[in-house]
């Protein structure tokens, strides 16, 4: 057996690994193209990228930030989103162990963090992740330690109708919409992994982060009552709060009802 340590450096590898992959869903997937084909190119100058160039976070570091061929720097967001993922990956071995669980953990942080990536660019969370996450989500239920298909059905009706009440009752007072389909669907995949709790804690941590960012923006003159905010940004950050620490949460908040 190898010793757990070298099983959670080895998930954090493997998250690198995804990290990778999902700047190229974040760059291609809103407009459309392969994820596949063809290789990684420089935004600027569109010159293919080496392999030992494509190492995740390691070549942005050796690169300086820079395109190799051209110079043009290259943005920050790539070895983040790879760090975070590789981070993501090895907590959810850590935390949950070499289980399906940790598995499911891994593939539902990466869907948060492209499409919370997405949404921050393009105000949008294509259903090209939010569906297939939440068939996943619903088809991994029955194998994990406390889950069963009924608990991602749960999850999943009272994420999606949460929110579509929300959005119909803001339509109604404001006459305008408050939130896109996108959302509902995000909500809808949290709920079918994590449950009705899970969809709980997102909700409120969710809700608060956005709250506080809008507030921020207000105060900084950059925005007012009606501006717009990324909401699937503050859904991912809520979803991995519920995926780790949720049942704990759900847990003192009804002991405090108690």
């Amino acid at each position: 057996m190898f010793p757990f340590a070298f099983l959670v450096l080895w998930a954090g590898l493997v998250g690198l690994i995804a990290g990778s992959y999902l700047n190229v869903v974040i760059h291609r997937l809103p407009a459309g193209e392969s994820t596949v084909t063809p290789r990684s190119r420089c935004p600027a100058c569109h010159a293919p990228i080496r392999a030992l160039d494509n190492l995740p976070v390691l070549s942005y570091l050796l690169l300086g930030g820079r395109c190799r061929d051209c110079r043009a720097p290259i943005s920050p967001r790539y070895p983040l989103v790879e760090a975070a993922t590789g981070g993501i990956f090895a907590f959810a071995v850590a935390r949950f162990g070499w289980t399906v669980d940790a598995l499911a953990a891994a593939l539902l942080s990466a869907l948060l963090v492209a499409l919370a990536a997405i949404d921050l660019d393009h105000f949008l969370l294509p259903d090209r992740l939010t569906l297939p996450g939440l068939a996943a989500g619903l088809l991994l239920q029955p194998l994990l330690a406390d889950g069963s298909l009924a608990r991602g059905f749960q999850g999943a009706l009272l994420g999606a109708g949460v929110l579509l009440l929300l959005a119909g009752l803001w339509q109604l007072a404001r006459g305008v919409e408050g939130m896109g389909l996108g959302d509902v669907k995000m909500l809808a995949m949290i709920g079918a992994f994590l449950g009705m709790s899970g969809v709980v804690v997102t909700l409120v941590v969710s809700s608060f982060a956005g709250s506080v960012a809008g507030l921020a923006l207000i105060a900084r003159g950059r925005g007012g009552l009606a501006s717009k905010l990324p909401f699937g940004v503050f859904l991912a950050a809520g979803g991995v709060v519920a995926l780790f620490w949720g049942r704990g949460l759900a847990a003192a908040y009804l002991g405090l009802l108690r």
